[in-house]
């Protein structure tokens, strides 16, 4: 079906889960970040498609709320990471804002304080966790400290390797209590970040959003992203995977990342928990007050 004669709501005509998930050897240079793969229509239809599929992560996000009020441990975790302007907090405002918000629980990180930075890396970390039946969302992440570090250099190879250890350790952790993980490294092209702050300096309601510390971090591109290449290389496991999805396009971008969310939590197979009284008898009783 051509792109102008398909319907919305056909979604991805090839599972994005397959085509974006990293492989050994990742080189980010090779991914064209202007490219939609497994979605052939236009931004028109992938918003489309985005708005459609609503209801569906809303339905799927209050059935996990009301299996975690019968004691269940299932809650999904987020984690964006990518080059300023890549689109994080759109993909944020725009996937999850329609949900409820008892059942979100989002959180971006900074530079570490005073008192973080004196702490355990992971410690920020785990105080920003979902609880059970909630949909977590990391706007950065601890992903951080293995890559500002290294694009500084303040960090050596045996350091990072233990803290690539601890990651993954912790990731472990997580899925072994319940957490459902996707991570997902939002890949902007370097002329598209040039437009994207261009038009930021130029928006007297978006000046605020430019920090003059972004042309440092573009300066070093390049290191930027052999740092990513190395850290998702050293942390991508099937029970916390890595996607790399080309952003330069961002409805597109927000569309898989719906997607990714979507097939995680079917991949939970949960029904609604059955209830703890008698519903027979409460609809009598009900009929009768």
């Amino acid at each position: 079906m051509s792109a102008a004669g398909r319907n919305p709501c056909d979604g991805f005509d090839q599972d994005v889960r397959v085509l974006l998930r990293v492989r050994p050897g990742l080189s980010l240079d090779a991914v064209d970040t202007g490219s939609t793969p497994g979605f052939t229509g236009d931004k028109r239809s992938g918003t489309a498609l985005r708005a459609a599929r609503d209801a569906e992560l809303s339905a799927l996000q209050r059935q996990i709320y009301a299996n975690a009020t019968v004691g269940a441990r299932h809650r999904l975790l987020l984690v964006l990471q990518g080059m300023d302007t890549s689109g994080k907090g759109g993909v944020i405002q725009h996937v999850l804002g329609g949900l409820s918000p008892h059942g979100v629980h989002t959180h971006g990180f900074g530079r570490p304080t005073e008192e973080e930075a004196a702490q355990h890396f992971l410690q920020r970390v785990r105080r920003q966790l979902p609880r059970p039946g909630v949909i977590g969302a990391f706007d950065r992440s601890h992903y951080e400290d293995v890559l500002v570090p290294v694009v500084r250099d303040v960090l050596d190879d045996r350091h990072l390797e233990r803290r690539y250890t601890e990651i993954r350790h912790f990731e472990q952790e997580l899925s072994d209590d319940g957490v459902v993980l996707v991570k997902v490294f939002l890949h902007l092209g370097l002329d598209e970040q040039r437009e994207n702050l261009l038009s930021r300096i130029g928006d007297r309601t978006k000046q605020w959003k430019f920090d003059p510390a972004d042309l440092e971090a573009r300066s070093r591109w390049d290191t930027y992203m052999a740092a990513y290449e190395r850290a998702i290389d050293a942390t991508d496991a099937d029970h916390a995977p890595w996607y790399v999805v080309p952003t330069d396009r961002k409805w597109y971008a927000r569309a898989v990342v719906q997607e990714l969310l979507i097939s995680a939590l079917r991949d939970l197979r949960l029904d609604w928990p059955e209830p703890g009284y008698d519903v027979e008898d409460a609809r009598r009783r009900l009929a009768e007050l």
